[in-house]
């Protein structure tokens, strides 16, 4: 693949509002995470994609939907989000509380994926991608997408730790000749919130 890699995270949810980690859990988008969705669709408005990639969660289709790829998107089971296992549902402070220090980029989920679990997935989404011809869009979250930079430019998932990515925040990953690079992070341009 030489084309660009465009990444969107699926906007706001009520969970990720009250900064609880949401890994498999589904809730749906909030009323401002359908508005960031929307204007996410709004910057990737002149963008066409030879394919569009979604995870199978609720909040990332409705994310896909509202931006306008709903129609030629195609599920992909790897771009679930990264499974956060008794640590689900919690807040940083709760995790910090539990293991002082934690990082999940780091240490993984307990009963949850490893760092070794998701840098796995995040190449078998890489692999997948280099048969496709033209520009791609994955449609999906934070972490996971944080996690596939990171792997992308060459480094550990471990780097996911210093990517923030808002929600419905639009970010491009090129290739030119074997130099990766990214090229946009976490542009929120005129996203509400």
């Amino acid at each position: 693949m030489t084309d660009p890699l465009w990444l969107l995270r699926h906007g706001a949810t009520e969970w990720s509002e009250r900064e609880l980690h949401t890994g498999r859990a589904d809730p749906p988008l909030s009323a401002e995470g359908r508005e960031q969705a929307t204007a996410a669709g709004h910057v990737l408005g002149g963008c066409r994609f030879a394919g569009v990639m979604v995870s199978p969660q609720l909040r990332a289709q409705e994310t896909c939907r509202l931006a306008g790829f709903g129609d030629q998107a195609e599920v992909w089971d790897e771009l679930v989000e990264w499974d956060y296992g008794t640590y689900e549902g919690l807040t940083d402070d709760d995790t910090d509380e539990r293991r002082p220090g934690w990082n999940l980029f780091r240490d993984g989920a307990p009963d949850g994926e490893s760092p070794a679990q998701v840098a796995a997935r995040v190449y078998r989404i890489l692999h997948r991608l280099e048969s496709m011809p033209g520009p791609c869009l994955l449609v999906g979250h934070g972490k996971l997408l944080r996690a596939l930079a990171a792997v992308w430019i060459g480094e550990s998932i471990e780097l996911g730790t210093s990517l923030p990515m808002d929600p419905a925040a639009v970010s491009v990953l090129e290739r030119d000749d074997d130099v990766r690079r990214v090229r946009l992070w976490n542009f929120c341009g005129g996203l509400p919130g």
